[in-house]
C-alpha cells in the first residue's frame, strides 16, 4: 500500500459525501491507497449509511468525540501505506493531486511535511505564509507590527516563484507525510482537541530538522469552515478552542518567561475584546456572528476558572485531560 488517506469525520457528512466521491473518482493502476474515516461519535444515525454506499472504505467508528489529532492517531494506527495523507472533510481530491504530492514528496528527501495551495468557493487561495507562534505574535495588533518590521525578511522567504516554497507550518486540513516521519515525532499531539495541532506537528518536523514544504503544482478545494461551523454551537465551541489551543501551545513551546507573560497578555486581550463585542451584541442582536462572542466569552470564562483549579491549560475535551 502506497498511500493511506485519513479523514476525521464528525457531523460533516455533507462534505464528506463530496469529498469522498472526488477520492472515489480516481482510479491509478500505479499508486495503490486506501481511505479510513474515523468518525468522531456523530451520533445522528447516519453512519451506517456511509458504511454502506462507501463499501470500498474503511470506517472506524470512535466512542466519543475526541478531537481531531486524537482521530487521525486512530486512523494512523490502522493505516497500511508507506505514506499518510491527513484531509478534512471539506475538501476534494483528484487523482491529479494525489499522484503530484506524492512524486514530490518521494523526490525531496527533506521534506517532512508536504502540503498544496487551498482555494476555496469564491476562487480565493488560502494564506500559506505561515511562521511559528512566538512572543511578539500572541496578539493581534503584536502580530501587525512583528510583520511591518519584518516586511523585507518575510517577502524574501515567500516572493519566491520555484514550485516549491517552505513556510513554517500548514493547516492541518491538507497534510502529506511518511509514515516513518510521523513515527519520528510521535505522531500527533494529543494535547490539542482542535486547532494548533497542525503548528504543533510542523514545529516537531523542524526541531528534528527537516522541512515544511508547499507545492504550487497542486491545488485542492477546500470549503473552509464547512467542518468546523456546520452550526452555532458548534461554531461557538470551535471558535472558543482555538483560543484554549493557543494556551496549550504556548504552554508546550514557549520558555518560562515568555510563556507566563504571553498566557497574561492573551487573557487579558481575549477577555477585553469578548466583554466589549459581547456588550455590542446587546444592542445588535440580529447580528449571528455578534452574538457568538457572548457564549465564547462564557466558555472561556469556565475555561479559565477550571485551569485554575486544575492546574492545567489543556482543553477539558482533550484526551490528555485529567478528569
Amino acid at each position: 500500500m502506497d498511500i493511506s488517506i485519513i479523514i476525521v469525520n464528525h457531523r460533516s457528512w455533507k462534505p464528506l459525501e463530496v469529498c469522498l466521491d472526488s477520492i472515489s473518482e480516481i482510479t491509478s493502476p500505479k499508486l495503490k491507497f486506501e481511505v479510513i474515516i474515523v468518525d468522531n461519535f456523530s451520533n445522528d444515525g447516519l453512519f451506517d449509511h456511509f458504511v454502506n454506499k462507501y463499501s470500498n472504505f474503511i470506517f472506524i467508528k470512535n466512542n466519543s468525540n475526541t478531537g481531531f489529532s486524537n482521530g487521525c492517531n486512530i486512523g494512523a494506527k490502522n493505516a497500511k501505506g508507506s505514506y499518510l495523507f491527513f484531509l478534512n472533510t471539506d475538501t476534494t481530491i483528484s487523482l491529479n493531486a494525489l499522484s503530484i504530492l506524492y512524486e514530490t514528496y518521494k523526490k525531496y528527501p527533506e521534506i517532512g511535511i508536504l502540503s498544496c495551495l487551498q482555494i476555496d468557493k469564491k476562487n480565493h487561495y488560502f494564506n500559506q505564509k505561515k511562521i511559528f507562534p512566538s512572543f511578539t505574535q500572541v496578539l493581534g495588533i503584536t502580530r501587525f507590527f512583528y510583520r511591518k518590521l519584518n516586511k523585507k525578511r518575510l517577502q524574501k522567504k515567500f516572493n519566491t516563484h520555484d514550485n516549491l516554497f517552505y513556510p513554517d507550518w500548514v493547516t492541518g486540513s491538507v497534510i502529506f507525510i511518511s509514515k516513518d516521519w510521523f513515527q519520528k515525532v510521535n505522531e500527533w499531539d494529543d494535547d490539542y482537541w482542535l486547532y494548533f495541532e497542525d503548528v504543533a506537528i510542523c514545529k516537531k518536523i523542524a526541531q528534528n530538522k527537516g522541512k515544511i514544504a508547499v507545492t504550487r503544482d497542486v491545488t485542492i478545494f477546500h470549503e473552509h469552515g464547512g467542518a468546523s461551523r456546520i452550526d452555532f454551537e458548534t461554531e461557538c465551541i470551535s471558535k472558543t478552542e482555538v483560543i484554549i489551543s493557543n494556551h496549550v501551545y504556548i504552554n508546550n513551546h514557549f520558555n518560562s518567561f515568555n510563556k507566563n507573560i504571553s498566557h497574561f497578555l492573551l487573557i487579558i486581550g481575549i477577555l477585553s475584546e469578548k466583554i466589549i463585542l459581547s456588550f455590542l451584541s446587546l444592542f445588535l442582536f440580529l447580528n449571528l456572528k455578534l452574538k457568538t462572542n457572548k457564549y465564547i466569552l462564557r466558555n472561556l470564562c469556565l475555561y479559565y476558572y477550571n485551569a485554575t483549579k486544575k492546574q492545567t491549560w489543556l482543553s477539558p475535551r482533550s484526551v490528555n485531560y485529567q478528569k
